[in-house]
């Protein structure tokens, strides 16, 4: 039997809110299985498992804010419930607690968890929010009964779940009762009032940029690439695909990137307990605006692995659910190195700040036609800039260099990508 746990998804949170409980007990789950979606500052996160083995039992109700660390569920291992299975006449399963036991005897632990239920009523188990969340009552009962049933999960409507990432909306706070799902017109007549939303995600932004700038030393780098080549290979290839089949230069970029991390691998890791630890796979964040405001930078697992038509579908795939407010934990907390694009809003070049525990950031400018030296001519070519920046404990200017050379390379032979 082990504990799953809150997950710390950054180093600047310190708590979560269970929002669904997505698998009931009984239920088998399997490595990698989302079984419940929290709410931080950045949005709505789905959360997985990282074992084999059957739920046993919830023990944070939905609605519930509690300290990353928290234990919110239990899960049962194959071997635990082959254990307990009752036809083994050599292992009895256990029926009930012991009278004097607030406690179920299949949820064994070394101290009681501070969200248990005591036998004098609802007492301190979980600390309760800060800020509007809702209060759960726990019947005067439970500890007689054991933990009270799951209730129902609150169903929302899918357009009511992306206007409330648009606008910032707290989805907890609207109960209408498990018979009727939340739907756009409540989040449309909060109105106003989730503005403290908006200010939970500044927040958060503001804590991570700051540690950022105080611990790592940052240095920056910038170069020109010619993008006429890979401008014309995605024209060339999107006259044979269909719309949703299409290509965008971000894919290039991706790709281009991983490349060049195999030729100086000191920019794709993370630096914890004072050493770098380099990452052997490639899993690149992407950074992305919400249309409520903020930014996030969730992970394109295995980028250097893909082909370009496979990141077109994880990219076309992970911006659509960052928009609509749901992604993953392992997408927060795993990416090895980060890109950032500014698209068509007109900036020649930006400078990023790195993504603690990560150790570089690459920028790029919008693509533009611009005059460019070749050979002895002044031609016009769609260039953009490049830009790193890059942490210092970790690798120098030089090899920052090679590396947005090699990125530009990559770049100007998009055949080979």
């Amino acid at each position: 039997m082990s504990a799953f746990l809150m997950p710390s998804l950054g180093a600047d949170m310190e708590a979560g809110t269970l929002v669904e409980q997505l698998m009931s007990p009984g239920d088998n789950v399997t490595r990698g299985d989302v079984i419940a979606a929290i709410e931080t500052q950045k949005g709505v996160i789905e959360i997985e498992v990282f074992e084999d083995g059957v739920l046993d039992a919830w023990l944070v109700d939905p609605g519930t804010k509690v300290p990353v660390g928290t234990p919110l569920a239990m899960i049962r291992s194959t071997s635990d419930s082959s254990a307990a299975d009752p036809d083994t006449p050599d292992t009895p399963e256990p029926e009930a607690p012991q009278p004097h036991d607030p406690k179920p005897a299949s949820v064994p632990r070394e101290d009681p968890a501070p969200h248990d239920p005591a036998p004098q009523g609802p007492g301190p188990e979980v600390p309760m929010p800060e800020g509007p969340f809702p209060e759960i009552p726990v019947p005067e009962d439970r500890a007689a009964t054991g933990p009270a049933p799951t209730p129902p999960r609150q169903r929302i409507s899918p357009a009511a779940r992306r206007l409330a990432a648009q606008t910032g909306v707290d989805l907890h706070s609207l109960g209408t009762g498990a018979a009727r799902p939340i739907t756009r017109s409540d989040i449309a007549s909060l109105g106003q009032s989730q503005s403290p939303a908006q200010s939970d995600m500044r927040a958060a932004i503001a804590a991570a940029m700051s540690r950022s700038k105080r611990e790592i030393p940052h240095y920056y780098l910038s170069h020109s690439v010619d993008l006429t080549k890979a401008e014309a290979f995605i024209t060339a290839e999107n006259a044979k695909r269909a719309p949703d089949e299409r290509l965008l230069l971000g894919a290039l970029y991706l790709k281009a990137l991983a490349r060049a991390v195999k030729k100086v691998p000191e920019m794709n890791g993370t630096f914890e307990e004072g050493e770098f630890h380099q990452s052997e796979a490639v899993h690149a964040g992407l950074a992305i605006a919400l249309r409520s405001g903020g930014l996030v930078a969730p992970a394109l697992f295995d980028t250097d692995r893909q082909n370009l038509d496979d990141l077109m579908t994880s990219m076309r795939d992970l911006i659509a659910r960052v928009r609509a407010g749901r992604y993953r934990a392992r997408e927060l907390s795993e990416a090895t190195i980060t890109l950032s694009s500014l698209g068509d809003r007109g900036v020649d070049q930006l400078y990023g700040v790195i993504y603690p525990p990560q150790v570089a950031i690459v920028g790029i400018g919008t693509p533009a036609l611009r005059p460019w030296i070749e050979g002895a001519k002044v031609v016009p070519r769609l260039t953009a800039t490049l830009t790193l920046a890059a942490d210092h404990r970790v690798s120098d200017g030089r090899r920052g260099a090679l590396f947005l050379t090699a990125i530009a390379k990559h770049l100007q032979r998009p055949e080979t990508l």
